[in-house]
């Protein structure tokens, strides 16, 4: 009798074993080497070569998990992100004061955008989308546009009760961010910096980016409210 694959895959896990591609343990273990070998040479000279030896792992095991470089290198973006970025938006879900809401986030997204790992991650995916578009395209959607969506929801919610006025939601999410990044972002991303900005110096361009949204977008309302809060 001739044993199939789904067979073999059986025994393994009435053994106790992981099914081939199953094993948690392995699939880090190959993630972990590919995070040296694109931080070491990048994408597009990183090869599955210098992945199945960094990681110590035959060529054979690395295809059962991953299919190409381009695959391995998606998740290995995934697992990042959801490290780094897993809880950041909740920030966003309860809220009393708009103002201190928006630097509080504004102050964690900054942290987290100009930190050494994610500027290195965004080099690279930056490095890969020439030659591959929709891997750049499928990074922007499952990351950046998601967290705008958040931020729009966010800002919709303020409008609704009164305290911005605000014609273009959408370009405003990306104004506001791009007020709690303002010089910041671009100093690492070019190397310009060779640290990642000090608490100190996000707070004073977040505290900065807020009180010009407000200005721009903030209602009667609002105003009326901070100068209520306003110790006498």
């Amino acid at each position: 009798m001739v044993e199939t694959t789904a067979d073999s895959d059986l025994l393994d896990l009435r053994k106790g074993r992981p099914a081939a591609g199953q094993d948690p343990v392995k699939r880090a273990q190959i993630i972990e080497g590919a995070r040296r070998v694109f931080i070491d040479k990048g994408f597009e000279a990183a090869s599955m070569n210098d992945i199945t030896r960094e990681a110590g792992v035959s060529k054979g095991t690395i295809y059962v998990y991953f299919a190409n470089k381009e695959e391995l290198f998606e998740a290995l973006i995934e697992e990042e992100r959801g490290s780094i970025f897993k809880n950041m938006y909740e920030v966003l879900d309860h809220f009393d004061d708009l103002r201190k809401t928006l630097v509080k986030f504004g102050m964690v997204l900054s942290a987290k955008i100009t930190s050494a790992k994610v500027i290195q991650a965004q080099r690279t995916v930056v490095g890969a989308s020439d030659r591959i578009p929709e891997l750049g395209a499928r990074f922007y959607e499952r990351g950046p546009k998601r967290g705008h969506d958040r931020v729009m929801v966010f800002l919709n919610e303020a409008v609704e009760r009164g305290l911005l006025k605000i014609d273009d939601v959408d370009l405003a999410a990306y104004q506001f961010t791009e007020l709690c990044l303002a010089g910041l972002f671009r100093q690492c991303i070019f190397s310009y910096r060779t640290k990642a900005p000090s608490p100190t110096e996000i707070e004073h361009v977040v505290r900065s980016g807020v009180n010009v949204f407000l200005k721009a977008y903030g209602t009667e309302k609002l105003a009326a409210e901070e100068q209520a809060s306003e110790p006498a």
